[in-house]
């Protein structure tokens, strides 16, 4: 099995940009990252899922409208997203609809690469997100919280990836 290479690419206050190489093919981490109604089972701090809205405005684009709940111990927070899955560029926009959040947004690309002498699909997924906190009272509690948890977040899509397609 080839090591997995992880690279941060950029960390400046409330934005990150993760950048990896993957043993699975673009398509089978375009699908795992679309599947929202299974976050809770392996997404830092996501307790729960429940899907508003689910439709396709336009060959290849599904639209979900999702609500997360996060919690961590005591703490508990709802927010609604819109994640818009675009098939035929392999990319997965989510924008912030309503919570505890000032602006909150998320982009995944998907890209396959070459596989070494004819081996399993290889590809790079990138996870850009950007956010603020409403309140400065919820930064100072949570802000730290959601900065380990995003920093985490695409770690978890590619041990998940081996959970579901097994580990190459």
């Amino acid at each position: 099995m080839r090591a997995q290479r992880y690279r941060l690419i950029m960390s400046f206050g409330d934005e990150e940009l993760n950048k990896r190489s993957v043993n699975f093919s673009a398509d089978s981490m375009y699908a795992l990252v679309k599947d929202v109604q299974a976050y809770p089972a392996f997404v830092p701090l996501c307790e729960g899922i429940k899907v508003i809205e689910h439709h396709l405005p336009a060959k290849g684009v599904e639209v979900i409208v999702a609500e997360m709940e996060v919690g961590f111990k005591a703490i508990c927070e709802r927010f609604t997203s819109r994640v818009t899955c675009n098939s035929e560029k392999n990319e997965i926009l989510v924008e912030y609809v309503n919570g505890p959040f000032k602006k909150m947004e998320s982009r995944w690309s998907f890209l396959d690469e070459p596989s070494d002498n004819g081996g399993p699909a290889r590809s790079i997924v990138e996870f850009q997100i950007s956010y603020e906190l409403k309140s400065v009272a919820l930064g100072l509690v949570m802000g730290a919280m959601f900065d380990a948890a995003f920093q985490k977040y695409a770690d978890a899509f590619a041990k998940r990836a081996e959970d579901v397609y097994g580990q190459r």
